[in-house]
């Protein structure tokens, strides 16, 4: 028998904890960036004990990769769900997709500056970033036009996810001056040529 604690498992509470601590890590990634996020940050912001900090994570580069890991996932999915129709014209998946990257790495900053600028400055998360860079551009070539050939795929596919992360990257980092509304425009019209 499951024993409870105020209408909850221990396996619930456990798991809430781990979430309050991710929420927090994420906000102070995002905000402050590496240097801002230790344990005792982390179990502050949380406001949780190290104790609960350790019964979820290993150390702080296990916790810095789970909140890394959790953004590119979120990241994946909305992208799948943008553009379910592959039959769709070119422009309108296109718009589709940037769209929802917008609302997720523009939108919620912090986010973005986890998935783009964080790996920049965080060793543990340089070798996470480069290792999932292979999904998104997967997620981009399932797009592209089944009759060119598959290197031609390929090399299309990394290579317009290298110009997106960068044009992403200069926008959240304050380089690239310009609209929301134009720097959708400006992906869109990249994807959709391709």
């Amino acid at each position: 028998m499951t024993r409870t604690w105020a209408g909850t498992t221990l396996a619930d509470r456990r798991a809430a904890r781990r979430e309050r601590l991710l929420a927090a890590a994420l906000d102070l990634l995002g905000t402050g960036g590496s240097s801002a996020v230790s344990v005792r940050a982390v179990c502050r912001g949380a406001k949780l004990t190290e104790r609960y900090f350790y019964e979820s994570f290993a150390d702080r580069e296990e916790l810095v990769t789970a909140v890394y890991e959790q953004v590119a996932a979120e990241l994946r999915q909305a992208l799948v769900d943008a553009v379910p129709d592959r039959g769709a014209d070119p422009a309108v998946r296109a718009e589709a997709a940037v769209t929802a990257f917008v609302e997720l790495v523009v939108d919620d900053p912090r986010k973005g500056r986890v998935l783009l600028l964080a790996p920049v400055t965080e060793p543990a998360l340089s070798a996470r970033g480069v290792a999932l860079l292979p999904a998104f551009a997967a997620l981009v070539r399932e797009q592209l036009p089944p009759r060119l050939p598959a290197d031609e795929r390929e090399m299309t596919a990394l290579g317009l996810v290298g110009a997106l992360a960068n044009l992403f990257t200069a926008y959240l980092a304050g380089t690239l001056a310009v609209s929301r509304e134009r720097l959708i425009a400006h992906c869109v019209h990249l994807l959709a040529r391709a």
